[in-house]
């Protein structure tokens, strides 16, 4: 069941009530005694994930698994001047002097 927000005009008094959606708004406020409550408009509530199948992996199947693992690179580099197996040349450098260090 959705939380209501309620606020009385004549005494301001604020609340919160437990309504099922399909309940008509209070009218009369539980402080005071008068008809002068009214329901807010609230910003809602947040959305929360509990249990798995939230993330991308949790549905991937076993044959999935070992199929992405069969694509990836054995030889992996992790050489930090190194990307995809190039080097990379300092910015501003033209290709000329790039390509002379790899000659050497």
């Amino acid at each position: 069941m959705p939380t209501y927000d309620y606020l009385c005009d004549a005494c301001n008094h604020e609340f919160e009530l437990f309504q099922s959606i399909k309940a008509e708004p209070e009218k009369k406020c539980p402080e005071c005694g008068k008809k002068k409550l009214r329901r807010l408009i609230g910003p809602g509530a947040a959305l929360v994930f509990k249990g798995s199948g939230f993330y991308k992996t949790d549905y991937r199947s076993e044959s999935y698994k070992k199929g992405a693992a069969a694509e990836k690179p054995s030889g992996s580099s992790t050489d930090g001047d190194k990307c995809g197996g190039k080097e990379k040349s300092p910015p501003g450098a033209s290709k000329k002097t790039a390509e002379s260090k790899k000659k050497e």
